[in-house]
């Protein structure tokens, strides 16, 4: 198919080919957010005894000495803007605003003796603050 249109104001013609690709490669995309085991067992445990729930909305918000921070909800249903990851039957749902933010970020659930929390290993970030509670991209 050739789409052609000119203008009445000036001489220039402008074209557009389009063409059928019969052998394309496919390139390997990057996943959202991946989950580590102990991240899929963590989620599959907070969410066993709250069945009103489907599953956890990860965002960020502007907040502390770097920029931004991350949140972690739980959440009824899957909004229209949400990117969804399913890895082993576990739902994660990712706001709009901070889908780019999480592309290739791997998540975590790791206990220590002082705490136990989620930590995103997220390939984008530039910069963290001391504590490690907020980051900018």
């Amino acid at each position: 198919m050739i789409l052609t249109v000119a203008s009445n104001m000036s001489a220039s013609i402008v074209r557009a080919t389009v063409r059928a690709v019969n052998k394309r490669k496919i390139l390997a995309t990057k996943a959202a957010l991946t989950l580590t085991p102990a991240a899929v067992s963590r989620i599959r445990l907070l969410l066993q005894d709250k069945p009103e729930y489907i599953g956890l909305k990860v965002g960020v918000r502007t907040r502390g000495c770097n920029g931004l921070t991350y949140t972690l909800d739980y959440t009824k249903e899957k909004e229209k803007s949400d990117e969804e990851v399913v890895q082993d039957g576990v739902r994660v749902f990712i706001e709009k605003k901070a889908q780019l933010t999480l592309l290739g970020t791997e998540m975590d659930f790791v206990e220590s003796k002082l705490s136990t929390e989620f930590v995103f290993f997220n390939p984008n970030i530039k910069g963290t603050c001391g504590c490690g509670e907020s980051f900018n991209i």
